[in-house]
């Protein structure tokens, strides 16, 4: 029987895609554009799970979220909350108000399913009137027995056949204990039970062997796959239930505070008052299966940090308002908080400024300067180190819970047989965790040395290439071997595009690198620059150019400068094959104070369906036969607009024409910064 999820979404794009992931999950999904055919939907049928918007035609979705709580036939379905609103406080509200999780658009397809999956689970095993003992044995006459004895002694039972169908019900019904045949068709029990220990949410059920085997080197094979007790199958029924009642008792069952599955993605709380690092830095995570929370402050950290937990902090030690160390102590000095990887970033890279960090509680300390590779790197060595941490913990609480029943059944010896195994663990994962720690520091020397060699070492010997081959082309005889010198063309301009390359490279670097100093700008005066100077490379076209007049915008001279001559020589490549090509540069002020520019051309267009390429570096749409260019002119637009605090994104369509928009602050900003674009 299929679990049953309700998607409220105005959007038919984002409805058919939850529908799509959901139902690839094991969910029935039914759709709903309006709060009121919402309503509808709930009174006629019941729904394990809602997936909610906050944004919708005829309501807000806080106040349905607010009116589902208070009704007592559907406060205990689970909701998760859907939103572009990237504010901290809609998130605080949004838990506060009962949400079970918050997921910011654009979401993780992967990330909605694990959560509706784990919620659901969550919700359906709230309480056991009785324990749960999962029986996996191909035996169906010694399963029909053992549930009976088992049942008379105050357990319900499932039953499963194979290892492998043990699995999904184990998966699926989260048991209180497990008794598991050694024998078993396709997956041995042995192997049932170390997959059990892989999981997080599992690793903890008893697990009770059935053999028959008084092998002692079985014994201690079964030990190290995790079984916590024997169970003979020539013994007494007494006897297993007395085994089975020492792990599992019937007044112990209570509220399980589950853990999530092993494939959810690690949530990481990036805290920076840079609108564009914050989204620079939130989109290269997002890559690597991170879910970003990001925050302006360290006030809306720690307002976050009160309803929501995380797996992870980056934190920039330079904010307005409480500076990143005073966050830091903050955050550690909470017990709820303490043991979460606490990365700081900071553009400082004076030796006080590092021990001040790491004396305020941080767990590691990264200059912005090192690329993201290496903030990547690091984080993931603190997520391992923190996992490491909490797997050790629970082996000294296992440790400390078997000494105490081994004394109880005279079984020292066993004991130390077990923790000398758990010891040769404990190396094993520290071992792996200074190494993670060496490949880090490595990748960072690696990047550093490959920054040299493309600003130095890359270009010197190219230009020894092309004077020589240009020299070797001058000096040719005019009776000489014509393919020769056909060659050595080929050579000069291999060479001159290669440099064409690298120099695209270290500008692109630069724009991200150089610091912003924003002023009034005349846009409409800068456009007509951008052009004439093309008019100036390329005197013979003839293209029609309107410019709208009178328009300006807040922004860094140089870097608005460079945008605007990427854009309009994109235009003027796209339309060399065109009669009667035109561009057109054009504005409007939309809301938030913000104009949205478009630079318009009838050129070759392209294809809608590749359109998340277009800002992405190296990515071209054409072939370099019938349009020249390196691929990196719209991934600098697209560094630029980000460090504005605004957008960029284009329509185009093949043979078509394209338009091009970017957003721009269309006066001075109060306050501190660049204000982020709501999207």
């Amino acid at each position: 029987m299929k679990t049953n999820a309700l998607i409220i979404d105005d959007s038919i794009t984002v409805r058919m895609d939850l529908k799509e992931c959901i139902e690839a999950s094991g969910f029935a999904a039914t759709l709903c554009a309006t709060l009121a055919s919402a309503r509808d939907c709930l009174a006629r049928d019941s729904f394990d799970i809602i997936l909610l918007d906050l944004l919708l035609p005829d309501g807000d979705g806080l106040e349905f979220l607010k009116e589902v709580k208070s009704t007592p036939a559907l406060n205990k379905v689970p909701v998760i909350l859907l939103s572009s609103e990237s504010e901290i406080h809609d998130r605080v509200l949004g838990l506060k108000t009962g949400a079970d999780e918050y997921l910011g658009k654009p979401y993780d397809r992967a990330q909605v399913a694990s959560r509706a999956q784990d919620l659901v689970r969550r919700g359906k095993s709230r309480i056991r009137e009785k324990p749960l003992v999962l029986v996996i044995d191909d035996s169906n006459t010694f399963q029909q027995m053992l549930k009976e004895v088992l049942v008379a002694a105050g357990y319900d039972v499932v039953l499963a056949g194979t290892g492998e169908e043990g699995l999904r019900r184990a998966a699926d019904l989260r048991p209180d204990a497990l008794i598991v045949d050694g024998m078993l068709p396709g997956i041995e029990g042995l192997d049932v039970i170390r997959n059990v220990r892989l999981d997080s949410a599992l690793r903890r059920t008893p697990c009770l062997l059935l053999t028959a085997s008084t092998d002692r080197s079985e014994e201690l094979r079964a030990l190290e796959a995790g079984v916590d007790r024997f169970v003979f199958k020539g013994e007494d029924m007494d006897v297993i239930l007395a085994k089975l009642r020492i792990l599992v008792r019937p007044e112990r069952t209570m509220l399980k505070d589950e853990d999530p599955s092993l494939s959810g993605p690690k949530r990481v709380l990036a805290v920076d008052d840079s609108a564009t690092f914050r989204e620079e830095l939130a989109e290269q995570l997002r890559l690597e299966g991170f879910d970003v929370v990001p925050a302006r402050s360290g006030e809306e950290a720690l307002e976050l940090l009160s309803v929501q937990k995380v797996d992870a902090i980056l934190l920039d030690v330079v904010m307005p308002g409480l500076s990143g160390q005073e966050t830091c102590r903050r955050i550690k000095s909470n017990p709820a908080c303490r043991d979460i990887p606490l990365l700081m970033l900071t553009a400082l890279e004076e030796r006080d400024a590092l021990l001040e960090g790491i004396n305020a509680g941080a767990d590691d300390y990264i200059t912005k300067s090192d690329r993201f590779e290496v903030l990547k790197a690091r984080l993931k060595a603190q997520l391992r180190r923190c996992q490491f941490e909490e797997e050790n913990r629970r082996f000294r609480e296992h440790l400390v819970k078997e000494e105490m029943e081994a004394l109880e059944m005279g079984a020292v010896k066993q004991l130390s047989e077990t923790r000398a195994k758990h010891i040769e663990d404990l190396e094993k994962k520290n071992e792996e965790l200074r190494r993670a720690k060496d490949e880090a520091d490595a990748l960072a020397k690696e990047l550093e040395s490959f920054s040299y060699s493309v600003s130095h070492d890359l270009r010197a010997p190219l230009r020894s290439i092309s004077g020589f081959s240009k020299m070797l082309l001058e000096n040719y005889p005019a009776d000489s071997n014509r393919e020769e010198k056909r060659l050595l063309g080929l050579v000069q301009a291999s060479t001159e595009k290669m440099g064409e390359l690298i120099d695209d490279m270290l500008g692109l670097a630069k724009v991200t690198q150089r610091d912003l100093n924003p002023e009034l700008l005349d846009m409409s005066a800068m456009a007509w620059e951008s052009i004439e100077a093309l008019r100036g490379i390329d005197p013979g076209r003839s293209v029609e150019i309107v410019v709208r007049q009178g328009l300006t915008a807040w922004g860094d001279r140089g870097l608005i400068r460079i945008l605007l001559e990427n854009l309009f020589a994109n235009a003027w490549k796209f339309t060399a094959k065109t009669p009667r090509a035109y561009i057109h540069f054009d504005g409007e002020l939309e809301k938030e104070g913000r104009t949205v520019f478009q630079v318009r051309d009838n050129g070759a267009g392209f294809n809608m369906d590749y359109a998340d390429r277009l800002f992405r570096v190296f990515q071209r749409l054409h072939h370099t036969g019938d349009f020249t260019g390196t691929g990196v002119g719209l991934a600098t637009v697209d560094r630029v607009i980000k460090r504005h605090g605004g957008k960029a994104w284009a329509n185009g369509k093949e043979g078509s024409g394209a338009t091009f928009f970017f957003s721009l602050l269309s006066s001075a900003p109060t306050g501190h910064g660049i204000p982020e674009l709501s999207v």
